[in-house]
């Protein structure tokens, strides 16, 4: 890297807080940074154009989990941990709307839908029996029932008679939602250099230098916030899954509106204005989708137009408009992973599938470690 004496002064002179991850995590850790130290100077590092792993990706859902993906949790983590990590995601929610405001990200409360094939009749069943134990559970949270059963009025074919509704779901609009986010962190002085990824980095006890490259340069301390990208940091606890997600043409007279679940969380779609946002299908090949390679494979691909076509929108004549791919990070525990590594080294990763509603929260708690 060929650099003057101006850009080594103002860009890598005297650097307080180096974030690695430009996404909901990285830019809530430098604004709860700014907070708590005014005069710092913060450098955050991105390795795309644009946020690369999923915060710019994603479906953007205001949503804490359906009831079968509840219930999935509940067989590998305690009541206590399930409440937990429903609270998180609650409340990192409010932290994203308090901070950007409901105008800015497109703030939609239509309320989320679950809705189960006709071939699945046991986790339906199995789904409609725990609805109420599912609810006392959540009720100390929301201080009212979350799941109830409703009829459905979409039109959806070959799905059971009943829905799962929760009112406390909503829509945002991604984009937006990014773009404030990246506007508050340059006007709070927060310096923000795209294209660049940290090759390796070496912890000097008190201080850490930084690799882009040839070139390196001195930071007090470094905050991780790379999610999917964090598995070699996190010695294997964080694993890339790829989300794939497709986007239809307007529909004529579209009448869904809200967001709405499949098959445990691992197929999802809402409505953007009369377009059908639908993504997932990762189950249908864990091993090819736990990647860190953005791309489309046929298996998911024809999964999901198969499913705008039979079930989501029946008698319907839909063009496929776009098809893109995001990268989550997962392990085997839901639980996000928010940690001092050393005396100058912090990670914020594992969102889980969730990071618009538990990322701001993440980001600010990984700030709050030193």
């Amino acid at each position: 890297m060929d650099l003057s004496y101006w850009e080594l002064k103002n860009w890598f002179t005297d650097v307080d807080y180096t974030i690695v991850g430009s996404g909901i995590v990285g830019l809530h850790a430098a604004l709860r940074l700014r907070e708590r130290f005014p005069d710092s100077k913060i450098l955050v590092l991105e390795k795309g154009m644009l946020p690369q792993g999923a915060s710019t990706k994603n479906a953007g859902f205001a949503c804490f989990g359906s009831l079968s993906e509840i219930m999935d949790d509940l067989k590998s983590h305690s009541e206590e941990e399930v409440l937990n990590l429903v609270q998180k995601r609650w409340k990192g929610l409010q932290l994203l709307r308090k901070r950007l405001g409901d105008d800015t990200i497109d703030f939609k409360p239509y309320g989320g839908y679950e809705l189960f094939l006709r071939d699945n009749t046991s986790n339906y069943d199995d789904c409609l029996r725990k609805l109420p134990f599912i609810n006392e559970i959540l009720r100390p949270l929301f201080k009212a029932a979350v799941f109830a059963k409703e009829i459905d009025r979409f039109g959806f074919n070959g799905v059971q008679e009943y829905l799962v509704f929760n009112p406390f779901e909503a829509q945002i609009d991604t984009g937006n939602m990014m773009q404030a986010l990246l506007k508050a962190a340059v006007a709070e002085n927060i310096l923000i250099l795209n294209q660049q990824t940290v090759t390796s980095y070496v912890d000097k006890g008190n201080r850490v230098e930084v690799a882009l490259g040839d070139f390196s340069y001195i930071s007090k301390k470094i905050f991780f916030a790379t999610n999917g990208f964090a598995n070699e940091l996190t010695n294997g606890a964080v694993k890339p899954a790829r989300a794939q997600v497709l986007i239809t043409e307007p529909i004529k007279n579209l009448d869904v509106r809200g967001t709405f679940h499949l098959d445990r969380g691992y197929y999802y779609f809402r409505n953007i204005g009369d377009r059908i946002l639908l993504g997932g299908g990762r189950n249908l090949d864990f091993e090819t989708e736990n990647t860190t390679a953005f791309g489309q494979t046929e298996i998911v691909q024809k999964k999901l137009e198969q499913l705008l076509k039979e079930v989501i929108l029946p008698n319907q004549d839909f063009q496929i408009a776009h098809r893109w791919s995001g990268i989550m990070g997962i392990g085997n525990s839901k639980n996000p992973i928010v940690l001092q590594v050393s005396d100058t080294v912090y990670c914020g990763v594992r969102l889980g599938g969730m990071g618009v509603a538990i990322g701001s929260l993440i980001g600010t708690e990984l700030a709050d470690l030193v």
